[in-house]
Formats: structure tokens, sequence, C-alpha cells
């Protein structure tokens, strides 16, 4: 017996199948209202001219090439071309609007009471640079203990929100860029106390950063022939370093931070700025 149905039956729903399999965005629109004024272009010029690419769409594909750690020319098509990426990356770095906008958020969840200024804490991360400068060391490249390289120095709050960053050469010891690291913090307030690893211990840092109205947390080396000055009660804050380890592998979760590839420091280090915007945008 065969049975010929006439009239099929409706769906009870929509087909869905397209929006599933389809990439999600990495900012949502309450994420991008904040920080879309500061990444807004230019207005046109009187000239006329090929309009502009919206600047959602290039941080969309920039963020992909930060995520993943691809190379430009393996942007996906849904998003702009990797020349059109990659030069409003260079406008938006030489103009330091991921700096504004970190610094705005940070002053937001400050606002909100999201920080804690109680204590900070402070470390270095090594990117490797293989293939960059083979004759010289150039602009922000050296020769440091695990190889040829750029060093990322990280301040984070009390509970990992991270408060300022910047690169430098690997081969730069890095007791001489603490106290760059938070001079250069993006809040007006400043942690009353840094904790860092022996790598800080110094008699002169400690000073400097007293001046500063901030309390160096550090154990003594091994090796350490002057009279101890850290007091062991302070030290028991130290078991809470763990913190900025955790955060630095945050960012280890962006691929392109973990190999540098861009022959220009500002372009590196706007990533660098650029991940630790994201992380903070997280949390809205």
């Amino acid at each position: 017996m065969i049975i010929t149905l006439m009239h099929w039956p409706p769906r009870r729903r929509s087909n869905c199948t397209e929006s599933r399999t389809a990439p999600k965005p990495f900012l949502s629109n309450s994420q991008w209202l904040l920080i879309a004024d500061l990444l807004a272009d230019p207005p046109p010029s009187a000239k006329g001219g090929r309009p502009r690419v919206p600047p959602r769409e290039c941080l969309e594909g920039i963020i992909w090439v930060l995520t993943s750690g691809a190379r430009w020319q393996d942007l996906p098509e849904r998003y702009p071309s990797p020349s059109t990426c990659w030069r409003r990356l260079d406008e938006w770095a030489r103009d330091d609007r991921f700096l504004a906008a970190w610094k705005r958020l940070l002053g937001k969840l400050d606002r909100l009471q999201g920080l804690n200024w109680e204590e900070a804490i402070g470390d270095g991360s090594f990117s490797r640079a293989p293939f960059l400068h083979c004759k010289t060391g150039g602009a922000e490249v050296g020769y440091g203990r695990k190889g040829k390289g750029t060093t990322v120095m990280l301040m984070v709050d009390g509970e990992g929100s991270p408060l300022s960053a910047f690169t430098t050469e690997a081969n730069t010891s890095e007791v001489h860029a603490i106290e760059t690291l938070v001079d250069e913090r993006n809040t007006r307030r400043k942690p009353k106390r840094l904790m860092y690893d022996k790598a800080a211990d110094a008699d002169w840092l400690r000073e400097a950063l007293e001046l500063r109205g901030v309390a160096l947390i550090c154990p003594h080396r091994q090796s350490r022939i002057k009279p101890a000055t850290q007091d062991g009660r302070a030290l028991r804050r130290y078991k809470r370093r763990y913190k900025v380890e955790r955060s630095i592998s945050w960012l280890h979760n962006f691929r392109r931070l973990i190999t540098r590839w861009e022959y220009y420091p500002d372009l590196f280090q706007s990533f660098v700025h650029l991940a630790c915007l994201y992380t903070i945008l997280k949390r809205f």
C-alpha cells in the first residue's frame, strides 16, 4: 500500500541551523557602545572618495588575528580585507586609541568599585621573535635567557585586572622596568603595595617606590649579601602572586602575543593593549 501526502505538514519552528553554525561576533552591542566613539572614523573629506569600512568590522577582524595568531592573509572573507584591517590597526596604534579605551574602562570599573587597590602584582612575559631582525637587534628585540624576542611587562590589581602593560627588549632586566610599569599605569589612583618575584630584590628600587607611596613586597634572593629589609609579615601576601600568572595565561590565549610577527614595535604593543582592553571588556 502506498500513501501519498498531498500537503506537507508545516514546521513547528523556523530553520535556525544557519544561526547556530554562524560565528558569533567578539563584541556584543553593549560592549561596542562603550568604546565606539573612541574608534569612530574622521568626517569624510569634501573631495569625496570611497567610503571607509565601518570601524566595528575592522575591529572584529583585528581581534580575530589577535586571538588566532594567524597571518593577515588568512583573514576570513566575512571580515574586511587584510590590508584594510592592518591600516586601521596602524592608524589606531599611532593615536593610542586602544590605550584610551582601556583607561576609560578602568575608570568605569573603579567607579563601580571593581578594582582592588590594596595591592598590585607585576611580572614579565617573554614573546619570541624568531625571524625578526636577523642581522641586528632591531627595535625592542633583544637576546635574553630564553632566546631572541620581546618582554611584555604587566601589572594587575589584586583581582587580576590589567592596570598597565608595555613592551621592551628581552635583554632588559626587569628590575629596571618596574618603575616605568608603576608610572605608566592607566589609572590616577595607585596601589598601596606592589608584589613581585625575586627579580625586584633591590634596595634602590624599594626606596624609589617608597617615594611614590608604593610598598614593594618581594622575597630576597638566596645570593643576597646585604642585611634583610623585607618584613616577613608583609611577605604573607606573596601567596597571592599567582593572580598575575593567571592574568598572563589569559593574555596567552591571544596567540598573536606568544610569538611576535610584527616588524614595528608599536603595532605589537597595540596588540598587547588590545588584549588587555578585551580582557577588561569581558567584565561588562
